[in-house]
């Protein structure tokens, strides 16, 4: 499995391009701007990208929705609770002071418990709300991409719309704390982290 983290947009949000290493098929996950910068790295490593996934709606990790379906022609893939905002990022940017494009509407609609294939390469959905309601976690190869739910050493917020911590706390545990301890977490923002490290010190998720 290809790897590569990038940092882009106004709040650096991380995307990521999860690559198969036998078809050179890829999976955008979180594409919250740079869609130039994304490209150029996809043709770097020789990968076609094939799926956009985002594990929420929020303005900084979809952003780039738009100008990379537009150059791939690539499955937009999202959970129907976060589905509406992909139509709305305009508005919830410029809350911020920033600028975002509309998504346009997405091709597939995540369930917990579906797969999606990139490549050899096949994730598990796991619905973990509470920073949103449509919140998404995929798990695949000792390897789990969480967007905003979980940080090293941290949660995310739950003070946004829609957010809920009750809701966000009971998802970690029993969604991603019952995954290996060895299993390494790619978060949304920061850098990685495992599941054990935060199951034994994270002082959030001891409060449920």
């Amino acid at each position: 499995m290809i790897i590569r983290t990038m940092p882009v947009g106004p709040l650096q949000a991380n995307c990521y391009i999860v690559g198969c290493e036998e078809t050179r098929h890829a999976a955008v996950i979180d594409p919250g701007g740079d869609a130039d910068k994304i490209l150029l790295a996809l043709a770097a490593d020789k990968l076609t990208l094939k799926t956009i996934i985002n594990t929420h709606g929020h303005f900084d990790h979809v952003s780039a929705n738009k100008a990379l379906k537009k150059a791939s022609g690539a499955e937009l893939m999202i959970h129907p609770l976060d589905a509406p905002m992909l139509s709305q990022l305009a508005s919830g940017a410029a809350m911020w002071g920033m600028r975002s494009e509309d998504s346009p509407e997405p091709d597939r609609l995540l369930q917990d418990g579906d797969t999606v294939a990139v490549g050899k390469i096949s994730f598990k959905i796991l619905h973990t709300p509470g920073h949103t309601p449509g919140g998404i976690s995929l798990y695949a190869d000792k390897v789990v991409f969480v967007g905003d739910t979980l940080f090293a050493g941290s949660i995310g917020r739950t003070d946004f719309p829609g957010g809920d911590f009750n809701t966000l706390i009971r998802g970690i545990h029993t969604k991603l704390f019952t995954l290996p301890d060895d299993v390494v977490v790619y978060t949304g923002h920061m850098e990685a982290t495992t599941i054990g490290r935060e199951k034994k010190s994270n002082p959030f998720c001891a409060l449920k």
